[in-house]
This record gives structure tokens, C-alpha cells and sequence, in this order.
């Protein structure tokens, strides 16, 4: 009989044994550095560089972040703190889910949102500042999107280039103790070669970036130009003078430089 009974109570706890084991919650996910992705394996950007990197956006409320391959969410989740609306685009699904969780534990997922997204069908037009950790290749894949956005536009990078497009400005913060320690910026420019008759007068501009060329003929007197575009602001030096302009619409209103 104890053997009977011992036998029928057996029966009866297994299943429930069994169901509570089926019930148990699976671990959180946890990535690892390094670990494939899609197009690029994970490396988190150190948090002193994504705070430069914001910091040489100059990021304010008013701004829209985008941040291409999120990760873990952090450069999002930091610019949410700043009080910015940010979302991060993320082609692999436990990385968004994580990104979300963590966005809820710092209290910013009003302002953090997360999709699951391939960055070549992602549209970008919205964004007034993008950050990115991507790699050389995928950076000049993205060049052409990225140009073609509103001029003004401020492009941040950990450490990778976009080939011929030099950055704006670079910088290195200290105390930051990993191999991915440079932030680059670009800032979209406006497509202003051409041709323009303007109060100080002809003015021809070759354009490559941000990178100008051309002439400024006034009169008879013609003179060689070097300057630059960054957003729609243009500024040159042609005969031993400093010009500043600024495209509005199709038209080029330009001066002389003060001071």
C-alpha cells in the first residue's frame, strides 16, 4: 500500500513539477561585445563619447535624433535625458526589445522609441541629428541618403569616415578607455553650384561636400575662390576677401564679411 500510495503521489506532483518548470520565465537577454549583426558585429560605444558626440550636435529639445544600428539603446536613452524626442533604428529584435526595457528602467520611453529596421529601407528625412558606429563601407553606402537630406542636418560618428567627405570637425574626449574613442561631424550641405548674379557680382561655385571653388567677377576683375558650405551658410575668400552668404531657395544673397 505505501508503495501504491507513494507511486499515485508521484503521479500527481510530476505534471504539476512539469508546469511549473514550463512557466518559469526565460532569462533576460544579454548581448555580448562582438556578437554578428546583419551588416556589423556589436561593439557598445563608450557613454563619454556618446555624450561628445551629442554634445557636438549641439542636441537640444527642438532636435530629432536618429540613431542607426542602436545597439543597446544607449545613445537614444541619453539623448532622451537631454529631453530630445530620439529613436533607434535596429535590425536585430532582442536588441530592441532589450533597448526598451532599458528606456522603461531610465524612465525616458516617452521620449525613446526603438523600431526593428534595415537602415537602407529606414527613412531618414525626419531627423535633424543621425549617430551612428556603422563601418566605412556601410557609411558610403548611406552617403548618398544622408546628402540628400535637409541641408543643416549634423551627422555624428564613432570613429568611422565617409571616404572623401571630410568631417566637419573631430574630436577625442579624455578619459575615455577603449579603442572607439573619435567623434566626427558632418554637417549636410546645400547644393549651391552654379551660377549666381548677386550684389557684390557673378558668382560661379564648384561644389565638392562642403568644399568650394568657382570665381566672383565684378566689372572687369575676375577672382578665384576657395570657401566652404555648412547648411545653407556659404563663406569664401575671392580677391583678399572674406564673403558670406546664404541660399534661400534659389536664390544666393551674399556680403562682405564683417571684421
Amino acid at each position: 500500500m505505501r508503495r501504491i500510495a507513494f507511486a499515485l503521489l508521484v503521479a500527481c506532483t510530476a505534471p504539476l513539477a512539469f508546469a511549473q518548470a514550463q512557466k518559469a520565465p526565460a532569462p533576460a537577454y544579454e548581448p555580448s561585445v562582438g556578437q554578428e549583426g546583419k551588416d556589423v558585429v556589436w561593439v557598445p560605444t563608450p557613454q563619454v563619447l556618446v555624450d561628445r558626440m551629442l554634445d557636438m550636435a549641439r542636441v537640444t529639445p527642438k532636435d530629432f535624433v536618429m540613431d542607426l544600428g542602436s545597439g543597446d539603446g544607449r545613445t537614444v536613452i541619453t539623448a532622451a535625458k537631454r529631453g530630445v524626442r530620439a529613436l533607434g533604428v535596429e535590425y536585430n529584435p532582442d536588441m530592441v526589445e532589450l533597448s526598451r526595457r532599458n528606456a522603461e528602467k531610465e524612465g525616458v520611453a516617452n521620449l525613446a522609441t526603438f523600431v526593428k529596421a534595415d537602415l537602407f529601407e529606414t527613412d531618414f528625412s525626419k531627423a535633424t541629428v543621425i549617430t551612428m558606429f556603422l563601418l566605412p563601407d556601410i557609411n558610403l553606402k548611406l552617403r548618398p541618403k544622408i546628402l540628400d537630406l535637409k541641408p543643416g542636418t549634423r551627422v555624428v560618428s564613432n570613429s568611422f569616415t565617409m571616404g572623401e567627405w571630410i568631417a566637419d570637425e573631430t574630436q577625442n574626449p579624455e578619459k575615455c578607455e577603449s579603442s572607439w574613442c573619435t567623434a566626427l561631424l558632418w554637417i549636410v550641405p546645400a547644393k549651391v553650384a552654379g551660377s549666381y548674379k548677386t550684389s557684390q557680382g557673378e558668382l560661379t561655385l564648384k561644389q565638392e561636400f562642403q568644399m568650394l571653388s568657382g570665381t566672383l567677377r565684378n566689372g572687369s576683375k575676375t577672382f578665384a575662390l576657395e570657401g566652404k558650405v555648412q547648411g545653407e551658410r556659404i563663406s569664401f575668400t575671392a580677391g583678399g576677401r572674406k564673403y558670406q552668404g546664404r541660399l534661400n531657395g534659389k536664390k544666393l544673397e551674399l556680403e562682405p564679411a564683417k571684421g
